[in-house]
């Protein structure tokens, strides 16, 4: 994906911490940042292979999350 659609997928989020994010996840290997030598410039970020294999795990967590909101009555989209 590139940086601008990242931004319109994560809305609740500031540039700034999107960049720190994107970063942070490059150098622990979980994001891999492809720059091509473009006009305008173009930079893609991708999920390293390390990173796929979290995606179950993550998907696991977020279904339990979900439910431990359900069943105590909690709005996800005011619980932050």
């Amino acid at each position: 994906m590139r940086y601008g659609e990242l931004r319109k997928a994560f809305t609740d989020i500031t540039p700034k911490m999107l960049t720190q994010t994107l970063r942070e996840l490059e150098n622990d290997k979980l994001v891999n940042r492809q720059v091509y030598l473009e006009v305008p410039p173009k930079v893609e970020y991708s999920l390293t292979p390390v990173a796929q294999e979290l995606i179950p795990f993550i998907n696991h967590l977020r279904e339990w999350a979900d439910k431990q909101m359900l069943d105590n009555n909690i709005n996800p989209k005011l619980s932050c």
